[in-house]
């Protein structure tokens, strides 16, 4: 098997050029997603809300998992950063649930005291099976 290196769009220039590092990994059905926050990757907008990150940190894993090929359905495992993970957990869980509404993933949730920019709330990072999910 092969590595395959996946990064659509701006993502190419401004992760992988820039910062050297790749939205996903694929190898064979298997996607490794990188760290996603709740930046707008065209117009670089961040939510000042939980759930405004959250929904936007979701669109943009959505985003690079329907380039490597998968759906949300196929994500196997979460992982997500929280910086506020006792007051802001609960407002997370409804935004997750609308993305990830049934046949739940493993989920581990980290407290972190800051992510990579101070107005960053949470970071997800997830791993995906490209078939195994209900879609």
């Amino acid at each position: 098997m092969k590595k395959q290196l996946i990064n659509p769009g701006l993502r190419k220039e401004r992760y992988y050029n820039e910062l050297h590092f790749s939205s996903a990994v694929r190898v064979g059905d298997m996607i490794w997603v990188s760290g996603c926050v709740g930046a707008h990757i065209e117009t670089g907008v961040i939510g000042k809300t939980m759930t405004e990150q959250a929904k936007q940190a979701f669109e943009n894993v959505k985003e690079v998992l329907e380039a490597a090929g998968a759906s949300m359905s196929d994500i196997v495992e979460i992982m997500t950063f929280h910086t506020d993970q006792r007051g802001e957990i609960a407002e997370f869980i409804v935004v997750k649930d609308q993305y990830l509404p049934n046949n739940f993933p493993a989920w581990t949730g980290v407290g972190v005291s800051q992510l990579a920019r101070p107005e960053f709330k949470i970071e997800i990072r997830v791993v995906a099976v490209i078939g195994c999910g209900s879609d």
